[in-house]
């Protein structure tokens, strides 16, 4: 078994320098966020920049410390540090300290742990590590379900904080199963639900559900080719659905006509199966299963959204639709970003000279809305040069994912390119007001403790994986 001399002759440089100018330039915007000439300091620990210095210094300490434990390490303790971290998902919904309506972190003393940012790198793991088992067969159910399962467990206990922000980014880490084999229809099938659920608030139910139906005519139509067939079946759906409506306008009259539509749906499909069985048509059966779990999703989207969703929730995806418009009130913070980033012009008005910035008009502007400091101070060029170097690294990832030898180590460096990616899109997504207001980070550059460690843990136990790619991990 071949073992490495010194692992940092291995260790991918050009990440580790991108790593640093992240979390060097988040630091002076972290200080110009929340600049204060009184205490102008950079080190002044009573101000967030100093603080944050303190953060940074402990990252690099943890940085360290994960490259130097053997990579093994962190392949046969998978499951423990996810079961670990999952525990602790829990005991923060009984023992946790409550802010902003959150149940979200642990404090000791003056430092607060947000548990949510260190699951994902051991959700990371243990997908790593399952994948891995066997060289897993991802066309199989019986390997998408549990893979599935480790996911959405910490995305359910996230959101029971709640932090439905947190909550989504788990999700991203579907990417990875569609890397290692899931049948692209389950994943189409997913970018589906995210667009019908958009659809779903755009549209009347009713109107939506009859272009569903449309939709899945037509495809039945090119899955057989057959008009006489396709005629039959339906004149049979028509048939059922105009008597279901007559019997619900003068018998019933509480029905109501999204579930006539879906009842006839059912009725028509038993009639229909003896076909669907004899000629084997399978393509005909996975279309229809597709529209009634469509239909059946539409018509939940309704309740989710206006009986889970909280009233802050429901207002921000509202004003990212266009249906209010609210400056003063729930979509103040995207105005005021909105407004510092264009104000920032080509080359910016340049370093703590940002008026939107200095005079604190935006909100959570060192945290969840650092970008804006960097359009307002650094123009459209600085906000090129941050989303370039977000690029690169995302690239970079890539490049040494698909280099490893061993599944655990590609699926674990996806991972770390799905979750950074996904924080990245929507953090500067909502920034500029193209996706809801739900709240995450921009790896390296907001401010925290939890958020910065936890990205460091996460890029680093791949680097870590990546340095040792020509020893066997087992």
């Amino acid at each position: 078994m071949k073992r490495s001399i010194n692992i940092w002759t291995g260790i991918d440089k050009i990440s580790i320098v991108l790593f640093l100018l992240m979390i060097v330039m988040g630091w002076f915007n972290i200080y110009a966020a929340v600049y204060n000439e009184e205490r102008s300091g950079l080190l002044d620990l009573s101000q967030r920049y100093g603080k944050q210095f303190i953060w940074i210094i402990a990252s690099l300490i943890l940085a360290v410390f994960v490259v130097i434990i053997d990579n093994r390490f962190y392949f046969f303790f998978s499951w423990f540090i996810y079961g670990a971290l999952m525990l602790l998902l829990i005991l923060v919904l009984i023992f946790g300290n409550e802010i902003n309506g959150a149940k979200s972190w642990f404090e000791f003393g003056g430092l607060t742990l947000q548990p949510s940012e260190f699951a994902k790198f051991g959700t990371a793991l243990a997908l790593a590590g399952y994948l891995n088992t066997k060289r897993q067969n991802m066309t199989r159910l019986k390997v998408i379900i549990p893979a599935s399962a480790i996911i959405i467990l910490p995305a359910l206990l996230t959101a029971l904080q709640p932090d439905m922000g947190s909550s989504i980014v788990y999700f991203a880490l579907f990417m990875v199963l569609f890397r290692e084999g899931m049948s692209p229809y389950i994943f189409v099938s997913g970018l589906l639900m995210v667009i019908l659920f958009f659809l779903t608030l755009l549209i009347n139910n009713l109107y939506l559900t009859f272009a569903l139906i449309a939709i899945a005519f037509l495809l039945v139509w090119f899955a057989i080719r057959k008009w006489k067939l396709w005629f039959i079946g339906a004149g049979i759906f028509i048939f059922i659905a105009v008597t279901m409506y007559m019997l619900d306008r003068y018998a019933f009259k509480s029905i109501g006509n999204e579930l006539v539509i879906f009842i006839s749906l059912i009725l028509s499909g038993v009639a229909y199966a003896y076909y669907i069985y004899s000629k084997k048509a399978a393509a005909v059966l996975i279309i229809y299963l597709f529209l009634i779990g469509s239909i059946l999703f539409v018509n939940s989207v309704d309740y989710t959204f206006n009986n889970i969703l909280k009233p802050h929730q429901r207002e921000r995806v509202n004003i990212m639709l266009g249906f209010k418009s609210d400056p003063h009130g729930t979509g103040y913070n995207v105005n005021q970003s909105i407004i510092s980033i264009g104000s920032g012009g080509l080359t910016g008005k340049g370093y703590l000279q940002g008026t939107q910035t200095k005079f604190k008009f935006v909100p959570a502007q060192s945290t969840d809305f650092i970008f804006c400091t960097v359009g307002e101070e650094w123009g459209f060029t600085g906000s090129l040069v941050v989303i370039s170097m977000y690029l690169f690294l995302l690239l970079r990832l890539i490049f040494l994912a698909e280099r490893q030898r061993s599944v655990f180590s590609r699926v674990y460096g996806y991972s770390v390119v799905s979750i950074l990616f996904t924080h990245f899109f929507i953090n500067i997504g909502m920034v500029i007001g193209i996706v809801p207001v739900i709240g995450i980070p921009l790896p390296f550059f907001s401010y925290g403790g939890s958020s910065l460690w936890g990205f460091t843990i996460l890029l680093f136990i791949f680097l870590r994986l990546d340095a040792s790619r020509t020893e066997y991990l087992v």
